[in-house]
């Protein structure tokens, strides 16, 4: 039987992204029991990272939720005494049932007497990482990588400008680099790039002041609406929940006809990654050899 609210899969995209994983926070958050963690247990100990499988039970039996935060796309459980950061990677997500069998990718389960949390993960890539709260666990792996998030006061004009200086390669390959701007994945880089009216292959070099200030202000403008939606890619089996409904007011990632100019839209290949764009609204007259 589903507690009220969650089964949540993240579906439709490499990996989910910062709106994602802030509804994933919010319905945790919303729905995890306060008191203390009774069992553990792991079936696959390699997404635990920086402690061994037993010094993963041992300090987290006994701890109850405090809260949940987020940096980027990484979750962080507060707990009493130790801080739980997780990634879900590419298909990772969690579900949370009153009495729950593990199936064959539930890879940790955490047991409470009001329920039971499974961390389910087909292609494993999904990572752990556990700190004692005496720990400063924003300078040091995995979050000390973590660049700033568009909605931070870090986040401006000028520490962009010197992030891209002498970068050669495309635009979207900056944006998509989670060490200088964080919570920007494969559709919403599209979705800011559109918007802005910059090609995604432009070298980011040659990015303006002007079209930085305009990347900040639309990256949190599509951001903040994503998160308002739910995300795009999240489909939840369980009454009242939140799905995905951004993926309803996309201009560009996924789209055949833009929306400006009537023209077929483009999809290519930047950087390794399927890119959306159109040739007249985003068009540049030369790409610089790289």
């Amino acid at each position: 039987m589903w507690i009220d609210i969650i089964k949540v899969e993240l579906r439709g995209c490499n990996m989910p992204e910062l709106p994602e994983v802030e509804t994933v926070r919010q319905m945790l958050l919303a729905s995890l029991p306060r008191t203390p963690i009774t069992n553990i247990q792991i079936y696959y100990s390699k997404i635990i990272q920086n402690v061994s499988e037993i010094q993963f039970r041992s300090r987290l039996i006994g701890q109850s939720l405090i809260d949940i935060d987020r940096r980027g796309k990484y979750l962080i459980f507060i707990f009493n005494d130790v801080i739980l950061i997780s990634h879900l990677r590419m298909e990772g997500k969690y579900r949370f049932e009153e009495h729950l069998e593990a199936t064959r990718h539930d890879h940790i389960v955490f047991s409470w007497e009001q329920g039971m949390l499974a961390y389910n993960d087909t292609r494993k890539f999904g990572t752990m990482h556990l700190f004692s709260r005496e720990e400063n666990v924003w300078i040091q792996p995995p979050l000390s990588r973590v660049g700033p998030e568009p909605f931070d006061d870090g986040m401006s004009v000028a520490y962009l400008k010197s992030r891209f200086e002498g970068r050669l390669r495309p635009i979207k390959s900056s944006l998509l680099d989670q060490t200088i701007i964080s919570g920007l994945g494969n559709i919403y880089v599209d979705e800011v790039l559109f918007r802005v009216r910059i090609h995604p292959e432009k070298p980011t070099s040659l990015v303006s002041e002007k079209e930085i200030a305009t990347i900040i202000e639309v990256s949190r403008a599509v951001l903040g609406e994503a998160i308002a939606c739910g995300g795009t890619t999240i489909r939840t089996f369980s009454s009242g929940s939140i799905h995905g409904r951004f993926q309803q007011k996309l201009l560009i990632h996924g789209k055949k006809v833009c929306p400006i100019c009537g023209v077929p839209i483009q999809k290519i290949v930047v950087g390794g990654r399927g890119t959306y764009c159109c040739k007249n609204c985003q068009y540049i007259d030369k790409i610089p050899s790289l």
